[in-house]
């Protein structure tokens, strides 16, 4: 899977709130701006360049992108807040996105959340308190004949079952450490 932002940087979680884009911020946006004809274009890059920097896009993550690109706050809200992936508050260092589209619903997918959830001592959205492990499910991951399926670090689980989830989210926490 192509780049998901799904890990946090601790350090960066601090500073998510700075009202001012770093230099490596303003020359990653300077660089999206110069491959685009339009400046609307590159909103959903820079976000994403934003949450790789920062773990998330703040309130203050946005105006400051706003201030350097002159795109409107609400426009850049919008498109931040329509993307499952572009995440407006902190997650765990470990993002966790079980699918819950139809085809793996009809697989067992919505036990296997179930599972997940009482594993992590988590809700839905929710992250667990010691900051490694963030439940959010996704519409439709694409992957439907390996049904259920679930993204994390970049890495598809296919055809999950309740017995492995206790080591996968083990396997999962030792990689994040």
């Amino acid at each position: 899977m192509e780049n998901l932002h799904q890990q946090a940087i601790p350090i960066a979680l601090v500073e998510a709130d700075s009202t001012r884009l770093s230099a490596e911020e303003q020359h990653g946006i300077d660089a999206l701006i110069s491959h685009s004809p339009q400046l609307a274009g590159i909103t959903i890059d820079a976000l994403k360049l934003i949450q790789a920097e920062r773990g998330w896009v703040s309130d203050a993550s946005l105006h400051a992108l706003s201030l350097y690109t002159n795109i409107p706050v609400a426009d850049l809200d919008s498109v931040a807040t329509f993307y499952n992936l572009i995440f407006r508050q902190p997650v765990g260092t470990v993002v966790l996105h079980p699918c819950d589209g139809i085809s793996c619903d009809l697989m067992g997918a919505e036990h296997i959340r179930q599972c997940l959830s009482q594993q992590l001592n988590i809700n839905t959205g929710e992250t667990t308190p010691d900051n490694h492990f963030t439940l959010i499910p996704l519409p439709c991951l694409g992957a439907c004949d390996k049904a259920p399926v679930m993204i994390a670090n970049k890495q598809l689980f296919e055809n999950m079952t309740e017995k492995e989830i206790p080591e996968l989210i083990k396997a999962l926490g030792e990689v994040s450490k």
